[in-house]
């Protein structure tokens, strides 16, 4: 099947402000292709070429890649055995000789049926549902799911109506945008100078995803030209910075202002949003508040005692004070989680003595290419083939939809503590054994870094080496007595041994359990939300709480991956919902809508269920998805495809109460 391969311009514009209409032209010689070729990630290539020379045979069945469950690190070119690897580069490089020869620089875009042969092969055979899924990720799609198909104007009919958005981090920004779609009135509120949410406010050494690039971006911001295999945090502002101009959302928000309350006016069907800035306090009312304050945004510090006497310096790594000096010093990192996994290496060999306190260690996935820029071949490939910078995107969010789900399961009747079924494990050992090299010069201390915990029971780091190298320097020591307080001088432990330091660098994670806090948010009853979840945070999709209408959490409780899905896929989702439940608010004529507490009380019974059956779940886990009541309320674990069909397959009349 060839189709012709013109272009023609879209009639309309593309849900996408990275949209580009013209590619560079190839001119490189045929050897130069075929070292691209042998370089590729071939699933993403055949897809691509085959879209845009129209020559659907190249993505014959039995190329297809059948992306096997991984348990630790996903099979090389999604699992193609050596034979159909070198068919797909004979098919490949023929292609990219007729997108040269051819002066093919434009995008094609697909109707259905081409759309679903492509679906098709990329995912080896995707269910209609999931198919529809991915056209949410998909430019070329004849029609892509995600941006509102209703205005404003057209359903106001002349209704006075605002929302807030509170913080513009990646929530913020999506819910900004796609209330810019729909030309919904609205004004963000940012506490911050800028935007970028943690990726502002976290500046610490090191910092940078602990996912791969390409699958930390929105469906309507599909850049191709990360400079980073993992993007550092300042890339990831960049990011932010540039959506908000492309898009013109900069002129909707109000820096330099927090919000501190909320309070539903039940008469009034508004909302009352106090906000300060500087020194000045001020009211104005809303019909809609978008929260977007994110889950890691307070941090978390324990209160140690004697914290108050220690004459050094204190500072939490989403608090990093850059001009306090290092070099030379004596440091104390508190915590192994992901933000001390990158410091610890980051100033290792600043410092003059650091000393890592240690709760548990981390589980870590290898990740050989952790710190490399975004490889040659792969640069190259998304400056000069149009759109393949998507398709490999769109191939890595496919897999990420269940990741490693299957090594989390916990086994009904698995008797050991250090994992939850064979395959967990299976994967446990397998990844002791990379510690186990990495520490082969000091055996003595495998018993400290090997975690007790099970596989996939926090989440997993991306591991190049670094760590077990920054920990094995002379002047590094691990220790896992726990802190008793503090003195004028550094930290006593349990065992009586007194830790002299300089400088303390707490990397003990956030308040996430505290969600909305420190805002206090009262309903149509004058209950607070505080005093409504007592320690216990509920909401149907992480979204909406009963008695609280036309509120709206992004990522609030349960909307986080831990083995498995794309955050800024819940991020949307948790968005078009909220834009959907704006368009029905203004279509009937209510006040606004909140769901009903037998519809919670559902989602939140088959939330439970399933974590208990997954390793962070279990009752010999001690990790930050659980609140203080023992309830995991951090996180999903159900799959891409059930978060869509829960917030955009919704029963408005079955599950929500209008408020008239």
């Amino acid at each position: 099947m060839t189709i012709p391969a013109s272009t023609t311009t879209p009639t309309e514009a593309v849900d996408d402000v990275y949209w580009r209409e013209e590619y560079e032209p190839i001119t490189e010689d045929d050897a130069f292709l075929q070292r691209i070729v042998d370089q590729a990630d071939l699933p993403s290539l055949l897809v691509a070429v085959a879209a845009v020379t129209g020559d659907f045979q190249i993505v014959r069945s039995e190329l297809r890649p059948p992306f096997p469950p991984a348990d630790v690190v996903p099979a090389p070119q999604g699992g193609l055995s050596a034979k159909a690897q070198a068919e797909a580069r004979q098919l490949a490089l023929a292609a990219l000789k007729q997108v040269r020869d051819e002066h093919l620089t434009r995008p094609r875009r697909l109707d259905p049926t081409e759309t679903r042969i492509l679906l098709d092969f990329l995912t080896n055979g995707a269910a209609d549902a999931d198919a529809e899924l991915l056209t949410h990720e998909l430019d070329l799609a004849p029609k892509k799911l995600g941006a509102p198909d209703w205005t404003f104007e057209e359903v106001a009919r002349g209704r006075q109506f605002r929302v807030a958005v509170i913080g513009t981090g990646m929530s913020g920004i999506a819910a900004m945008y796609r209330l810019s779609q729909a030309g919904v009135p609205f004004t963000a509120f940012e506490k911050n100078p800028d935007v970028g949410g943690v990726w502002w406010a976290n500046t610490y050494p090191g910092v940078r995803l602990d996912t791969p690039t390409f699958a930390y971006s929105y469906s309507f911001a599909q850049r191709a030209d990360w400079p980073s295999a993992y993007a550092r945090g300042e890339e990831i502002e960049e990011y932010a910075l540039e959506i908000v101009e492309r898009a013109g959302l900069r002129k909707h928000v109000v820096f330099g202002t927090e919000v501190t309350a909320l309070r539903w006016d039940e008469e009034r069907g508004d909302w009352e949003v106090m906000t300060r800035s500087g020194g000045t306090e001020s009211v104005q009312r809303f019909n809609a508040v978008i929260s977007a304050v994110g889950q890691l945004e307070r941090p978390n510090i324990p209160e140690y005692p004697g914290r108050g006497d220690f004459r050094g310096v204190q500072m939490h790594s989403a608090r990093w004070d850059h001009g306090v000096e290092l070099d030379g010093r004596r440091v104390a990192v508190i915590g192994t989680g992901a933000s001390a996994y990158q410091i610890v290496p980051a100033i290792a060999d600043r410092v003059a003595q650091l000393t890592v306190f240690q709760r548990s260690g981390p589980w870590m996935v290898p990740a050989p290419n952790y710190h490399d820029a975004t490889p040659t071949a792969l640069s190259w490939l998304c400056e000069h083939v149009p759109y393949y910078g998507q398709w490999f995107r769109l191939s890595g969010f496919f897999q990420s939809a269940t990741g490693r789900t299957h090594t989390v399961i916990a086994d009904p009747g698995w008797e050991r503590e250090d994992s939850v079924s064979p395959v967990n494990l299976k994967v446990r050992q397998i990844l002791t054994e990379v510690i186990r090299e990495q520490w082969k010069d000091h055996p003595e201390l495998l018993d400290t870094v090997v975690p007790s915990y099970p596989p996939g029971g926090k989440r997993m780091l991306r591991d190049n080496g670094v760590w077990a190298e920054a920990l094995q320097r002379p002047h590094t020591r691990i220790v896992t007595s726990g802190i008793d307080h503090f003195t004028e001088n550094g930290i006593a432990t349990d065992d009586g041994e007194l830790h002299e330091f300089d400088v303390v660098v707490y990397a003990t994670g956030f308040q996430a359990s505290d969600f909305l806090d420190p805002m206090e948010v009262r309903g149509a009853t004058g209950e607070t939300l505080k005093e409504h979840w007592d320690g216990d945070a509920r909401a149907w999709g992480g979204i909406s709480v009963p008695g609280y209408p036309n509120l709206f959490m992004i990522m609030g409780p349960n909307t986080n991956y831990v083995v498995h899905g794309s955050q800024h896929f819940m991020m949307e989702c948790a968005v078009e919902f909220a834009v959907e439940a704006i368009h029905q608010t203004l279509l009937r004529g209510v006040k606004g809508f909140a769901v009903t507490q037998p519809a919670l009380d559902d989602f939140v019974t088959k939330v439970d269920a399933a974590n208990s059956t997954r390793a962070w779940g279990q009752p010999q886990v001690r990790t930050w998805y659980k609140n203080r009541r023992g309830r995991v309320s951090q996180i999903w674990p159900f799959s891409h495809l059930e978060y869509w069909q829960l917030t955009h397959e919704v029963d408005f009349d079955r599950d929500f109460t209008a408020h008239h």
